[in-house]
């Protein structure tokens, strides 16, 4: 009631009998709002003081931690046909078990024989490098023989020639002494035709001395003719010195050829035998490629390439595998604009796909149905989408995650940074300033700094 009126009708009328009439009086009912409103305006204010948990959310998706662990296809190694699946889509299969067979369909792999007759194409050209080989150190054997002869035989040439330039030496000797004889004989029968002349001689004796000098003369023809000899013995053995020189490098040569030829078809074969060892290798590794294994223990998720005889080509995919078992981890996105808040070891909470939740993003301690992780990477570089990719784990200190959760299923994230108050909170989202930067233990390092400034 507004109390327009100067008539008051409480003076005529008591109210002291109606108790809604009473409850209705426009002073008690104004005290009462304004206590009431006093109440509001003084928990809001103290709420303003309230702690708040400064948070990043992101959305994101369960993945695995490790690489090997995350949902991976299997691809055919080598071009087929597929006879014959093993397993079912969902099955389980352990590592190293068959999941399909496929066949050849190209011509050069069709023989059934193949490896064997391979290896005995290996096994002759290794037996032809190998006689090779014996070819090899035959010769080598050869050449060692020439080399132990021709030292043999350049000793004695070389005596043979010593021998001879002594030959010569000593004839050359008695030749100067037939003609020391040859003159002196001369001189004699000069002086003996004089002394017949003057008649101090005779006849008989002058021609006895004649053919003493014709006797002396003979001699040094002959001296001088065993000179020559010697000479030319001395020559023929230096050319017979030369000779064996020439003759062994010719035969040492020869042999050498031989023996690099022998060497050169040894290494061509080796190089075959190597080519063929490679070839049977590729042979039986493409024989084990015709089953196709599971890399790991797993679930089949999907079959991509279906039915009988179906041909398929190098790296086509095949079926999918999930791991069986794998560290559950949460692949989020951030913003550029929140990525320098995010750190190795902050702490995040997750609302999972289909675990209902009440969260007070600035309360995380009230919050329920969320569940803990911890950063354990962060990319140094943005995405196709122009957001930096996160891993969380499960924080250990935390309530486990839940057994039924799988790779793929959705998550929200909230990254808690510092705890601010309420009223700075909402002085920064009106001005739309980001969330703080700095911890608490660099703020107090920054304002430390500045006192001392």
């Amino acid at each position: 009631m507004l109390n327009i009126s100067k008539i008051r009708i409480t003076e005529s009328i008591p109210f002291s009998g109606a108790k809604s009439l009473v409850m209705t009086l426009p002073l008690r009912e104004y005290n009462k709002r304004v206590k009431v409103l006093t109440a509001l305006l003084l928990m809001f204010f103290l709420m303003l003081f309230l702690p708040w948990t400064q948070n990043v959310r992101s959305k994101g998706y369960v993945t695995a931690l490790r690489p090997d662990q995350r949902p991976q296809t299997i691809h055919s190694v080598i071009a087929g046909r597929i006879e014959k699946w093993y397993v079912a889509e969902g099955s389980y299969v352990a590592k190293g078990d068959t999941i399909v067979r496929i066949s050849e369909i190209k011509d050069e792999y069709f023989d059934s024989l193949l490896l064997p007759r391979t290896q005995l194409q290996l096994d002759a050209k290794n037996q032809s490098a190998a006689s090779y080989g014996n070819k090899v150190t035959a010769l080598q054997a050869q050449i060692a023989a020439l080399t132990r002869n021709n030292k043999l035989r350049l000793e004695q040439a070389e005596n043979k020639l010593r021998m001879a330039e002594l030959q010569v030496e000593s004839d050359s000797i008695e030749f100067q002494q037939a003609k020391v004889n040859f003159k002196i004989g001369k001189q004699q029968l000069e002086r003996w035709e004089s002394l017949y002349e003057e008649g101090l001689r005779s006849l008989t004796d002058l021609e006895t001395r004649r053919l003493k000098f014709q006797d002396v003369q003979a001699k040094l023809i002959a001296a001088e003719n065993d000179y020559l000899s010697s000479q030319n013995m001395l020559i023929t053995a230096q050319l017979d010195l030369g000779a064996i020189d020439n003759d062994f490098q010719d035969k040492l040569a020869k042999a050498e050829s031989e023996m690099f030829t022998a060497m050169s078809s040894q290494f061509d074969t080796e190089a075959t035998a190597t080519k063929l060892e490679n070839q049977y290798s590729n042979y039986e590794a493409r024989t084990n490629f015709r089953y196709i294994l599971a890399p790991q223990n797993g679930y089949l998720a999907k079959a991509i390439k279906v039915g009988i005889g179906e041909t398929i080509k190098e790296g086509d995919p095949i079926l999918n595998i999930v791991p069986a078992e794998a560290e559950l981890a949460v692949e989020m996105y951030v913003q550029p604009v929140d990525f320098p808040l995010i750190k190795v070891g902050n702490r995040v909470r997750f609302i999972f796909d289909g675990w209902p939740a009440i969260v007070f993003s600035g309360w995380p301690q009230i919050s329920n149905g969320t569940f803990g992780g911890v950063v354990v990477a962060i990319d140094q570089f943005a995405g196709n989408n122009n957001q930096y990719r996160v891993l969380v784990i499960e924080d250990p200190e935390e309530e486990a995650w839940p057994e039924a959760l799988r790779i793929g299923s959705g998550a929200d994230g909230i990254a808690l940074l510092n705890d601010v108050p309420v009223w700075y909170e909402i002085w920064r989202q009106l001005n739309g300033f980001p969330a703080d930067y700095y911890t608490q233990e660099q703020k107090n390092a920054i304002s430390n700094e500045v006192k001392v400034k």
